[in-house]
């Protein structure tokens, strides 16, 4: 009922998600990061423990391989379950249950992951991994929302569109953007419009909050607009 991407950025260092479906609310359901650790998303008939618990597998050192293998084993409703992990070396694992609806699959290349299900075929997972690839001048985060357009645009959830989600963590405990639309006519266009909001401000102001190097931030509001002013003019994204 889904498909998503997990990637890396080799620039940044960053990891991210994107997702979309025919469903309600698919960022509080599928994506799971957990900076320095890895990332997860479980979908199809999602199971809500997987996040975590994969998650907390990665966190004690287990490999990407190794997390899939224990999440689906673990799972008796694992036929139903679809999984794909990045661990902190890169590397990635994915399963896709027997009674998964058609088309479901996975695809692994270089930096990313991309796995779906209820999928209007194969190619919606191969669009979405040649536009991200294409994509490599534009930031991040809209290289992850173009590949998840090319996907739509090839056919994505046979069922049609609801909701999507963005969501990449930098080398910070809290998210670096965390844009969520749960009910809307054109999900990912929506999504597209928040992600351009987000860089009005929003983390250009997150840039010069509490963080590992400086845990209070900066707090002079005069001064804050004026390295906000100059992070926007730097083009910081």
């Amino acid at each position: 009922m889904t498909w998503s991407i997990i990637a890396r950025d080799k620039a940044t260092g960053r990891i991210g998600i994107a997702v979309a479906t025919c469903n309600f609310a698919v960022g509080a359901r599928v994506p799971n990061i957990k900076t320095g650790v890895g990332a997860i998303c479980s979908q199809a008939m999602t199971n809500p423990f997987f996040g975590p618990r994969g998650l907390a597998l990665l966190t004690a050192g287990a490999t990407a391989e190794d997390a899939v293998r224990m999440l689906m084993l673990s799972d008796g409703g694992r036929d139903h379950r679809q999984v794909h992990v990045m661990d902190r070396e890169g590397r990635f694992a994915a399963a896709t249950g027997a009674a998964c609806v058609a088309w479901c699959g996975h695809l692994a290349r270089g930096t990313l992951s991309i796995a779906g299900n209820m999928l209007a075929g194969p190619q919606v997972i191969s669009a979405s991994a040649d536009a991200f690839e294409a994509a490599m001048s534009k930031p991040f985060a809209q290289r992850l929302i173009a590949a998840m357009k090319a996907g739509e645009a090839a056919g994505g959830d046979k069922r049609g569109k609801q909701s999507a989600a963005l969501l990449i963590h930098d080398g910070e405990d809290s998210p670096f953007l965390d844009i969520r639309v749960d009910d809307h006519a054109d999900p990912l266009a929506e999504l597209e419009r928040l992600e351009t909001v987000s860089r009005e401000r929003a983390i250009h102001a997150r840039r010069f909050g509490p963080s590992r190097d400086n845990p209070i931030g900066l707090l002079d509001r005069a001064a804050l607009d004026v390295a906000i002013r100059s992070s926007i003019e730097e083009g910081y994204t």
